[in-house]
């Protein structure tokens, strides 16, 4: 990521230095009075450049820097950008009569200009992207659906929420075809022996290591054909885990609850700082993300078994900011993923620290970006062939762009 980020800075600072030499060139062969001229030529000239280098240079090999693969995506911004740096320059100068200075601000302008203009538009071409199903043939796997319940010190009702999903789901699924994997994170009670005695399997990791390390065990040793994780103390009704199960065998990836979704029904609020927190978190994913998801700290996700397994083998976050990871493995995979509004019942006895808990993720999306650099989330060859197989419809033609490493 470091080599990556200094090439990344070496082609920016090149093109600063060609804007801004050309246009100090030819302000004193056209004079004031063609000022816009001569800076139409060196913004031209630089961002040619800018696009080439980076293409050839910065990001060469690499697939999911999506802009690389979208010249008019990247002219249309540098367009729009470059009407915005003359404008800034010709009134500044006119103002200062200073043209460095003045140019020196209409480049700074233009840049927080191009970020969030650029941002904005990917925005809507990733949600695009993973907003269309694609015809895949069933996963498989030994049972129709599996559901993961990560759970630490759960003894009080982990045997009460085994009960409950069994009651919801064996009448639709069938008990043959169902699975209920408790993922113990380390617990103190007895947490292990009552969810066994409830009939569940169990996984059992010795120490506590977080809710993305209880997850992403329960997922890659799953052996639904669709895989669904929720909170052990199922604030999210086991009603829905049967949706989200019917909406994976409907033709998605991913499956994601959404507490924002226009449609979802909350049943106890949550205290308004854990409220204001949880937007705030979300807000912070944007810096990861590009799909400008709603909501992705959810407690409920859904996915075809064979897909959910593929994103966790890849994943490294413990804590909780491992539903970032799987956002940003959905989105470098191009898989298809869809949000469904929920039901919550906000519980007591969570085991969030809120100030505690919001730095440490903001630790790990830092983790997330550095891990993105050095490729860490690039499938391997068995991955790889799971991916791209699922990626050809009956039809015979691609439906959605196929994985590369």
């Amino acid at each position: 990521m470091r080599s990556r980020l200094r090439r990344f800075a070496l082609v920016g600072l090149i093109a600063t230095v060609l804007d801004g030499g050309i246009l100090l060139i030819g302000s004193e062969q056209v004079g004031s009075g063609e000022l816009w001229a001569a800076n139409t030529l060196a913004l031209a000239v630089a961002s040619i450049f800018a696009y080439v280098a980076n293409r050839s240079f910065t990001f060469r090999g690499e697939p999911n820097a999506r802009w690389v693969g979208q010249p008019g995506l990247f002219f249309a911004t540098a367009t729009l950008a470059g009407a915005i740096d003359t404008a800034v320059l010709l009134i500044t100068f006119s103002l200062l009569d200073l043209i460095v200075l003045s140019k020196v601000l209409a480049i700074a302008v233009a840049a927080v200009l191009r970020w969030g203009v650029y941002r904005w538009i990917l925005f809507g071409v990733v949600r695009r992207e993973m907003g269309s199903k694609v015809d895949r043939p069933s996963a498989p796997g030994l049972y129709r659906l599996t559901v993961v319940l990560p759970a630490y010190n759960e003894a009080d009702r982990i045997a009460d929420s085994i009960s409950a999903l069994k009651e919801a789901l064996e009448p639709h699924v069938g008990a043959e075809e169902l699975q209920i994997l408790v993922v113990d994170d380390g617990s103190s009670d007895d947490t292990v022996h009552i969810a066994e005695r409830a009939g569940a399997d169990v996984l059992v990791q010795e120490e506590n290591r977080g809710k993305g390390a209880a997850v992403r065990a329960g997922m890659i040793a799953a052996s639904g054909r669709t895989t669904v994780f929720t909170d052990a103390d199922l604030a999210y009704p086991p009603s829905l885990v049967l949706e989200f199960m019917h909406t994976v065998e409907d033709g998605w990836d991913v499956v994601v609850g959404s507490r924002r979704h226009e449609d979802t029904t909350t049943l106890v609020k949550a205290r308004w700082f854990r409220e204001l927190g949880g937007r705030f978190v979300n807000w912070l994913t944007h810096l990861v993300l590009l799909g400008h998801f709603r909501d992705t700290q959810c407690g409920i996700k859904g996915f075809r078994g064979d897909i959910g397994r593929v994103i966790f083998e890849r994943c490294r976050i413990d804590g909780f900011a491992f539903d970032v990871e799987v956002f940003l493995i959905a989105e470098q995979d191009h898989l298809s993923l869809t949000e469904v509004p929920v039901s919550v019942e906000n519980r007591k006895g969570s085991t969030v620290r809120l100030l505690q808990d919001t730095v440490k993720f903001f630790g790990d999306l830092v983790k997330l970006r550095r891990a993105v650099g050095w490729g860490w989330y690039r499938p391997n060859a068995a991955q790889l062939s799971v991916l791209n197989a699922r990626a050809v419809p009956s039809s015979g033609s691609l439906s959605s762009a196929p994985v590369t490493r």
